[in-house]
């Protein structure tokens, strides 16, 4: 395998004018790669420091290194072009500098031409992380070999040398999607679609045609049919088509449907658990659940197995994660919910397990250009009090309706926002927090923005 990957390497990449464009994470998963493989290579950076010039000369030698600007004239030599996911190429000073026969490529896209392990790709708005935590959890539960790669875990080319595995999981943010041209899934799913990253892709047509692509040349393309934004389009036709949704199924599809009065995950007429045995919950959940369960079976994997893991995984940090408290309160950082869709999802999945008590909402940040109104029925419906923060949060406030402003407030912090709700919930109610936002107008990222409200939970309940 190694002998055939270094052949590949050689026939695809040597002797080219080969520049990586940033080098956090997935640039220096890059430049290690190429330098293994003894193929030279340029990094450019806008950033003044984002590496230490003798850090990268130290493990690099002689390979050239240009921070603080884009170098047109670095871009503009470029055979081939690795980008960093981050980094948008339709910025004037780069989009002007690529040569017209330059191939510009991702860490994923260059993985797949390298690679023949089969892909289980997913992409949506939310939901991502959780269900390729699920598939890889579930996958090697099973006795398989499952990597997991993309955008969450160990980048693709530090785990492409690795001992062969049966089956990759890749979460694929919109950003890599527009750098992939080579790959054929086994199995590929876009979750949902709702506003996000709009301050890059411009339109909700746009991004979408972006979460679409994952489906080329997929074996099995899975869709959500309460989306109709995630069925794949007609040219991407040619592949197996199966779904999965909140309604009764029919045939190899997946849904939910009551039987006496209890709801369960359905593999067409075949009743698989309860919705009450899973141990995350939420019609949101649920469908994760049926999802991971759809691109297993896709995989081949055997579905009463399937099941029996999914019973013990226990879900990720900052998606809908309940802090312990000996409060009654049920505290949820959701920190991860960062866009618009995340956040509906967590409110109308919570709020039915709430039954006559309240919700307290903790919303705000940085909407990254998003629309907000999506939000105004779960608003008025279903919070009983919001709290609000940050460079947006007066904007998802101005949703509330004129007679529920006694029951919105707006805070300069997470911990006052802590503060507050503790003043405005009793045993049995929930608080949320579930930004809708990005974090980078309070935070590193949303990571930080849930330790914060962890400790301020914890801290404040001892000190009362």
């Amino acid at each position: 395998m190694k002998r055939q990957l270094q052949q590949s390497v050689a026939t695809q990449l040597a002797n080219k004018r080969i520049v990586i464009l940033g080098i956090g994470i997935t640039g220096l998963s890059c430049a290690r790669f190429l330098h293994r493989h003894q193929i030279s290579f340029a990094v450019n950076d806008s950033r003044a420091m984002p590496i230490s010039p003798g850090d990268f000369k130290h493990q690099f030698a002689d390979n050239t290194l240009v921070l603080g600007h884009w170098d047109q004239t670095l871009i503009a030599q470029a055979e081939i072009l690795i980008v960093s996911p981050g980094i948008n190429m339709a910025e004037s000073v780069i989009h002007a500098a690529i040569a017209d026969n330059c191939d510009v490529i991702g860490d994923v896209e260059l993985f797949c031409r390298l690679s023949d392990t089969p892909i289980l790709a997913v992409t949506g708005s939310n939901g991502k992380s959780t269900v390729v935590s699920m598939l890889n959890y579930v996958g090697n539960s099973l006795g398989y070999r499952v990597q997991l790669g993309g955008n969450i875990g160990l980048p693709v080319l530090d785990q492409i040398e690795q001992e062969a595995a049966d089956f990759i999981v890749l979460e694929l943010s919109s950003f890599q999607l527009e750098t992939i041209k080579s790959m054929q899934a086994l199995a590929a799913t876009v979750l949902n679609l709702s506003d996000d990253h709009l301050d890059r892709h411009k339109t909700l047509e746009h991004y979408g045609a972006i979460k679409q692509s994952i489906y080329k040349n997929c074996s099995y393309a899975l869709y959500n049919r309460d989306d109709k934004a995630t069925r794949p389009n007609d040219c991407y036709a040619n592949s197996q088509q199966l779904s999965f949704g909140s309604e009764p199924a029919q045939n190899n599809n997946f849904g939910l449907a009551e039987h006496q009065g209890i709801s369960h995950l359905m593999l067409g007429e075949q009743r698989l658990c309860t919705l009450a045995e899973l141990p995350l919950q939420g019609i949101h959940n649920a469908l994760n659940y049926l999802a991971v369960l759809a691109l297993g079976k896709c995989a081949g994997w055997d579905l009463k197995a399937m099941l029996a893991s999914l019973m013990t995984f226990k879900g990720l940090a900052h998606r809908c994660e309940v802090i312990e408290t000996n409060d009654g309160i049920r505290w949820i950082n959701d920190s991860k919910a960062t866009n618009v869709g995340a956040t509906l999802a967590a409110i109308e999945g919570l709020a039915p397990t709430l039954h006559a008590n309240k919700l307290i909402l903790i919303a705000g940040g940085d909407g990254k250009g998003a629309d907000f109104s999506p939000l105004t029925q779960a608003l008025t419906q279903h919070v009983d009090y919001l709290i609000t923060l940050g460079k947006d949060g007066r904007a998802i406030a101005a949703l509330r309706l004129l007679n529920q402003a006694d029951k919105t407030s707006h805070v300069d912090s997470l911990v006052a926002a802590v503060a507050l709700a503790r003043t405005q919930a009793k045993a049995g109610d929930m608080v949320l927090l579930s930004p809708a936002c990005a974090s980078l107008d309070m935070f590193a990222n949303y990571v930080e923005r849930g330790v914060v409200f962890i400790k301020s939970v914890l801290t404040q309940q001892e000190q009362r």
